[in-house]
């Protein structure tokens, strides 16, 4: 496959540099030798059919795969591969299908995202010592203006599962933002929104980007993409098939091709398709179902 790279404008340092990523499962390529890069101030998107493999892509950047080739940096270090240590070194996530603790309060769910950023040991814990409270009202300060930041500090006290799915969203993105994160990854931001809800997600991306969070993006939504992103990125069947503004992107004609199930060079078929999507859900499968992995997140 042909891949044409459109040299981005340089905002800033590189945050992220995915270098050769290629993800396998057993004999099926998900991913294939993907290069990536998401500068300082920029806002990118990664977009793709269904079968791309967008979401193991994005599995490989924070730790919850290990890629089989390649690797991935952050800000000139490689990443080590566990997600909570990578979330340690600056890069936080949101998930496809929303991954809150729906028993604990919208506070209590913002202060799990402070855990990395606590430098209190087991036994300040335990004696509740005057260091451990002294944290612990920095962290609750520190939960409360991020709520404040994504408009839910009037529902701090709520139990998580009983917020509108809009706000479940907004909480999860704070809760994200709560490990201070250089780089924050959003997988699939608007996915059952409505139009208030998308435009209001696309402003606090923005709001997000402003502070000085580069960020990442998967969405369908091609509207949502092509206004938000400063850089967009496609991939085909595992493989980068072309990336630049939303103008060169939009424009050629390869992606309107994947997009709307024509064939082109190389082009995967169906049966390729639905084999890497098998792949990708057996994958998510055993990762969710192995000890400890809840607290990985």
């Amino acid at each position: 496959m042909t891949t044409d790279t459109i040299t981005p404008s340089t905002t800033g340092e590189t945050v992220l540099d995915a270098r050769g990523v290629t993800m396998r499962f057993g004999g099926l390529t998900a991913v294939r030798n993907v290069d990536f890069t998401v500068n300082a101030g920029e806002i990118v998107g990664l977009i793709g059919p269904n079968g791309a493999g967008k979401t193991t892509f994005f599995n490989c950047l924070t730790g919850l795969y290990i890629p089989t080739e390649g690797e991935v940096r952050y800000k000139g270090t490689v990443l080590p591969p566990k997600s909570f240590k990578v979330t340690a070194a600056g890069i936080a996530r949101t998930f496809q299908n929303i991954r809150l603790f729906a028993n604990m309060t919208v506070l209590e769910n913002v202060l799990v995202g402070r855990h990395t950023r606590t430098k209190e040991g087991f036994w300040s814990a335990v004696l509740r010592l005057p260091s451990f409270h002294k944290a612990e009202a920095k962290s609750r300060e520190r939960a409360m203006e991020l709520l404040e930041f994504v408009g839910l500090e009037n529902k701090a006290d709520h139990l998580a599962r009983n917020l509108p799915y809009g706000e479940q969203r907004k909480l999860e993105i704070a809760r994200a933002l709560a490990s201070e994160p250089g780089l924050l990854l959003l997988d699939e931001p608007t996915a059952g929104m409505n139009p208030q809800e998308t435009r209001a997600t696309e402003e606090l991306v923005f709001a997000i980007r402003d502070k000085g969070i580069a960020v990442l993006v998967i969405e369908h939504d091609m509207r949502f993409i092509f206004n938000l992103c400063d850089r967009v990125a496609v991939l085909v069947q595992g493989e980068k098939l072309v990336e630049g503004d939303s103008a060169t992107v939009q424009g050629d004609e390869r992606v309107v091709a994947a997009y709307l199930g024509e064939p082109f060079e190389d082009a995967p078929g169906k049966d390729e398709v639905a084999e890497v999507e098998a792949a990708e859900a057996h994958a998510d499968a055993a990762t969710d179902a192995a000890p400890g992995k809840e607290n990985d997140r």
